[in-house]
């Protein structure tokens, strides 16, 4: 007689318990993956090599395997955790070793390094010089929080219908100030090469059947009026006199007490070489005798007023210029509504310098280009389809959060969207075979095979989803079940021992 049959169930079915005991005590550990104990029958070999009427030996634990199922997505209020919806493990590295695991709780380091809850930073595609993901071996991912550099506008698109019902504007020559001298005004606001915000309206004049005149203004000055108004800034000899005049004007309100009376002085001579550089280039746009006096009519008003500055004397001779209108482009339509590139200017594609005044430290030129194709001329009220320009402003980080392509975007305040990395996934031939590090870690083994890189949602590697989490794949009621059912069979193979021991102990007691 033996006991190994009864000794062999016990400590089956008590390796049994200990699986089970741990699916529960981790039903609630994100991305865990709960474990069932297989087992195998035990035979003694037979020296004949013939068997058939041997009884087993008892059972063996054969293995332990994990059951790679899907877990329940629950979102979180994390940006930074990430649940994997289908095939995967992230990819983590610490220490110089490389750990797979389900767990996507994420948050940031010091050093702004993605990392889970032991510190394993987690590894992606990061960004190359132009700020654009590169594609290669993985890295550690980290989230760059510097601000967003200001981009200059250089392309424009526009797309509107112009009605052809519209008749030609009976108050002529064009004045932006003047309604009744333009059919439609459209503005658009674009950047300097600071990133500071300007508003370049386009006006249509329509001056014959499928025929419009386009112009243009920045920040409510027309273009012509505007290079004028500029005239009065810049570096170099023609400049000499009026800068410094104005380093004058500066020094006296520096000093200590000021002296209204060298304030005055020093802005009048400001305004006098000023006046003298813009009325020149008004005159040169062919602005008349009378406007020319009053351009510098107005720099002298402003100047005498006690507690002015040179920025006033520059606003009110741009308000006083009075030059004619510079025509940018002109749009001609074919008998079908359709632009006419053959004959429209430039083919639909206009480009010219806006002068960006007053100076604010940026290029005071910005060259632009406005693309019309697509725009129309129906006999339908005028309207805009597309507004559309390239440029933009500064802008610091706000939030960002993962696509389900594992591409991490930034969210600045600009409104502008940048990726900051993307998020690499690994699968693997035979999961079963990954060596279990602790911590819902893993590593890779002979019996798993080579790691399968991709990104979500490529090849057979499931999807992300930003602000969730996966939960434990444990289901409580099922082993609750396996655990009466352990025990029982505990208690089954006890009764064998029992049994075996009564038979023994009758064979002893024989007389």
């Amino acid at each position: 007689m033996s006991f190994q049959q009864g000794l062999s169930g016990l400590n089956g079915a008590a390796k049994s318990l200990d699986v089970i005991g741990n699916n529960i005590a981790n039903a609630s550990t994100v991305g865990f993956k709960g474990a069932t104990t297989q087992f195998a029958d035990v035979y003694a070999n037979s020296l004949s090599g013939a068997g058939g009427v041997s009884a087993g030996i008892g059972v063996k634990v054969a293995a332990i395997a994990q059951q790679f199922s899907q877990g329940n997505v629950e979102s979180s209020n994390n940006p930074l955790d990430m649940a994997i919806n289908g095939p995967g493990f992230f990819r983590t590295e610490t220490a110089g070793m490389i750990q797979y695991t389900r767990n996507g709780q994420f948050s940031l380091d010091k050093n702004g390094y993605m990392v889970n809850a032991q510190g394993a930073r987690l590894t992606g595609y990061g960004l190359n010089a132009n700020g654009q993901l590169a594609a290669g071996a993985p890295v550690a991912l980290r989230i760059e929080t510097a601000d967003l550099d200001p981009v200059a506008t250089s392309k424009i698109q526009v797309q509107l219908n112009l009605d052809s019902r519209s008749l030609p504007p009976t108050t002529t020559p064009f004045d932006i100030n003047d309604p009744t001298t333009y059919n439609r005004q459209t503005p658009l606001s674009v950047y300097d090469t600071l990133g500071n915000a300007h508003v370049l309206s386009t006006y249509y004049v329509k001056t014959d059947a499928g025929t419009w005149n386009v112009y243009a203004a920045n920040d409510g000055v027309e273009v012509n009026a505007l290079k004028a108004a500029a005239a009065a800034t810049g570096i170099g000899p023609t400049f000499t006199a009026v800068n410094d005049a104005r380093a004058a004007w500066e020094a006296a309100s520096r000093a200590v007490p000021p002296v209204p009376a060298d304030m005055t002085a020093a802005l009048q001579a400001y305004a006098a070489e000023a006046g003298a550089l813009v009325t020149a280039a008004a005159a040169a746009g062919l602005a008349t005798p009378e406007n020319q006096l009053a351009i510098q009519a107005a720099a002298d008003a402003v100047a005498i007023v006690p507690g002015m500055t040179p920025e006033q004397v520059d606003a009110a001779m741009t308000k006083a210029i009075r030059v004619p209108a510079a025509v940018i482009g002109t749009l001609r339509f074919d008998t079908s509504g359709n632009l006419n590139k053959l004959v429209t200017t430039q083919g639909g594609k206009m480009t010219y310098d806006v002068p960006i005044y007053p100076d604010t430290g940026a290029e005071l030129v910005l060259p632009v280009e406005i693309d019309f194709d697509g725009t129309t001329q129906y006999g339908i009220a005028t309207s805009e389809k597309k507004l559309l320009q390239d440029g933009y402003s500064p802008g610091t980080l706000q939030r960002f959060s993962a696509g389900a392509d594992g591409t991490i975007l930034g969210q600045y305040s600009n409104g502008q969207t940048r990726a900051l990395g993307q998020v690499v996934l690994a699968n693997f031939t035979n999961p079963n075979g990954l060596e279990s590090l602790g911590n819902n870690a893993w590593a890779e083994s002979a019996n798993s095979g080579v790691p399968l890189m991709g990104t979500p949602g490529s090849g057979s590697m499931g999807v992300l989803q930003s602000s969730a989490v996966e939960s434990s794949n444990v289901d409580l009621t099922a082993e609750l079940v396996n655990m009466i059912t352990a025990q029982r069979v505990y208690q089954a193979n006890a009764q064998t021992i029992k049994t075996q021991d009564s038979v023994l102990q009758t064979l002893v007691n024989l007389r």
